[in-house]
């Protein structure tokens, strides 16, 4: 039996005892006679079956609510660890962002470093090569003197060591 039926089921019968009641003789609207004996025996019935109805009521509300307490802890204990798994996913994907944008920051560092070092290395290279043209210019016109020197030096010595016979 369910809670509550047999309550259900005692009110019937005092109603179908009042219904099953004589109308009075003199026809009196509303009005019935019954039987004391059988509503104070339905009554005290009642009052028996009350409260064990009563109680188990309580207990299936009782357990009704633990049932809903356990599953909002475990609603609870659910979200909390989707929360978790996000903020470490969150974490996760931001610290890869991070180290994406850092490593794109170093390339580009490392490519300009690349270009500067490129472009110093051929101003460099361009003014060791200047300064070398400059110096074997001064050596070519230095040879050039040397032999200019040699040449008229050796034209004066032929006419002035020559012999006429």
């Amino acid at each position: 039996m369910q809670p509550g039926e047999e309550i259900e089921n005692l009110i019937s019968e005092l109603e179908q005892v009042v219904n099953e009641g004589r109308t009075p003789f003199g026809g009196g609207a509303g009005k019935k006679i019954v039987d004391v004996g059988d509503i104070y025996e339905i009554i005290d019935e009642i009052r028996r079956v009350f409260p064990q109805e009563f109680a188990d009521a309580r207990r299936i509300v009782k357990e009704e609510n633990e049932r809903i307490d356990h599953a909002n802890m475990q609603a609870e204990a659910i979200i909390s660890d989707a929360q978790q798994q996000a903020m470490i996913l969150a974490s996760d994907q931001e610290i890869v962002r991070l180290a994406e944008q850092q490593a794109a920051s170093i390339r580009d560092q490392a490519q300009q470093y690349e270009r500067d070092t490129r472009y110093n290395a051929e101003e460099y290279a361009d003014t060791v090569l200047a300064h070398l043209e400059d110096n074997i210019k001064s050596l070519t016109n230095s040879v050039a003197r040397v032999r200019q020197t040699l040449s008229e030096n050796s034209g004066a010595r032929n006419s002035s060591n020559r012999v006429d016979w």
